[in-house]
């Protein structure tokens, strides 16, 4: 070996081990700046204060609203189909699963900053001049580059990252909790339109009756004009609101065609009988709504990004280290290219850092810790509008669940009122016009009981919304 080629060995060897020193030092001496991330506190109470009102129903353990898909606690077969359907193809669920894919392509992304990147490229040049033959040259180069993670800048990048596809999860979660629950209430209304059309197809058959026995007794010169007008009155009133709910009904199954992802001319769904099973929701302690609220679950994690991103900020103010290595052959003939060993090659580590910057990095700083701020704002007011909602679901329940046994008290008593009145006018003690007030009495009131299981069926669904339906925080990825 030549003396040349032992200096270059010699030389080559101490760059490496001084890469290596560099490298080892590096890794002993990485740190993390920034604060690390605690849950923000938040007051949620030991219990609720609809506790103390009839009806509220304590979770035993094990007994909670994951276990099985919410709404088949409805026993409504037809309502399961529908919610397979809007799983399936609801446009809104697949808007919030695109955009946590996305999320989760952002993470990749931002985890790759760990690693570095490798550069290759091949080249070929022809030159020459009017008094000379022409030259060619051949290049083939590589490059690898990596930036040391020194100060756990790209840590923190990954950490909020993490938390934005965390909190992306948990935004998925709760669309697909508020399609179901919107499709849910939109089935019972549509039932109970049923239902109210049946009830006026038998209060239009009645006043129909009532129609004609008028003209029969008119005609006899029992009743007078103004009996035949009030009965013609009350069918053609009747007749009005059957129309009426024909179009409420219409536009309720239409929004059912749009939540399950389906053109509106295509939905049919036909009447049937329908019963009303008002389940006992569990209602579990406060605290359980910070693991079973989707929406609380993404703005805790809306807030651990904000807190990364503090300590991406403040990683600014230190130097960055990067290790650079780079070599490739030159050639003047494409055969030499390929037999020539490695000709040229550069190894060596840049250290760089901004000295002034007029205050952009402190404002970069102060910026992300008013966000942080911002984002616990949020979640606190999430989990107190968490809290909010769930009185009001077990209160509305309870009062509703009151109401609706009086109202049925009030129902059988008008129901009786009406027959007795009946009975009267058919026996000639009093005029049709005292009928027509009693009928408009009691229709009103089966009108008014069937419009309160409604408001039952509506509220119990949104009290299982309020409580999370069945997701909880482990859940999310």
């Amino acid at each position: 070996m030549s003396e040349a080629s032992s200096n270059d060995s010699r030389v080559t060897g101490r760059h490496f081990s001084w890469v290596a020193a560099m490298l080892a030092l590096a890794l002993l001496s990485a740190c993390t700046v920034g604060p690390d991330y605690v849950r923000p506190a938040q007051e949620l109470g030991l219990s609720y204060k609809a506790e103390k009102v009839d009806g509220w129903v304590q979770a035993r353990p094990g007994d909670d609203l994951s276990k099985g898909n919410w709404w088949e606690r409805f026993n409504e077969p037809v309502l399961n189909g529908l919610m397979a359907q809007l799983n399936a193809s609801n446009q809104n669920i697949a808007q919030a699963v695109a955009r946590y894919d996305a999320a989760r392509a952002l993470t990749a992304q931002t985890r790759s900053g760990f690693f570095p990147v490798l550069g290759a490229g091949a080249g070929y040049d022809r030159s020459g001049g009017s008094n000379r033959s022409g030259t060619s040259q051949y290049d083939l180069s590589g490059s690898l580059n990596w930036e040391l993670d020194l100060w756990g800048k790209v840590r923190r990048q990954v950490q909020g990252q993490q938390a934005a596809q965390q909190a992306s999860a948990a935004d998925l979660a709760n669309v697909r909790l508020s399609m179901q629950s919107e499709l849910a209430q939109n089935y019972f209304t549509l039932r109970m339109i049923d239902e109210q059309k049946r009830l006026l197809e038998r209060t239009l058959q009645a006043y129909e009756r009532s129609l004609q026995m008028n003209r029969n007794r008119y005609a006899q010169g029992v009743s007078a004009r103004g009996d035949v007008v009030a009965a013609m009155a009350q069918v053609n009133n009747a007749r009005a609101q059957a129309i009426d709910i024909e179009a409420e009904r219409a536009r309720t199954e239409n929004a059912i065609a749009v939540l399950t992802g389906q053109l509106p001319s295509g939905m049919n769904i036909a009447p049937v009988a329908f019963e009303v099973k008002v389940p006992a929701i569990p209602v579990s302690v406060p605290a359980t709504l910070l693991q079973r609220r989707p929406d609380v679950a993404s703005a805790e994690r809306r807030v651990a990004q904000a807190n990364a991103d503090i300590g991406v900020a403040q990683s600014a103010w230190f130097p960055d280290l990067n290790l650079g290595l780079s070599g490739g052959l030159q050639a003047a003939t494409f055969s030499d290219w390929i037999s020539s060993p490695l000709n040229f090659w550069s190894l060596g580590p840049t250290l760089a850092m901004t000295l002034l910057d007029g205050g952009a990095r402190a404002a970069s700083i102060n910026y992300a810790k008013a966000s942080y701020q911002a984002e616990v704002a949020g979640y606190r007011q999430t989990v107190l509008a968490a809290l909010q909602e769930v009185e009001n679901a077990i209160s509305t329940l309870s009062v509703l669940n009151r109401e609706l046994k009086v109202q049925l008290q009030a129902l059988a008593a008008s129901r009786e009122s009406l027959q007795i009145t009946r009975n009267q006018f058919a026996a000639g003690l009093i005029d049709y016009l005292s009928v027509v007030q009693v009928e408009a009495s009691a229709y009103a009131a089966e009108r008014t009981a069937l419009q309160l299981e409604n408001q039952r069926l509506n509220t119990t669904v949104d009290l299982i919304k309020a409580l999370g339906g069945g997701w909880s925080e482990p859940l999310t990825p």
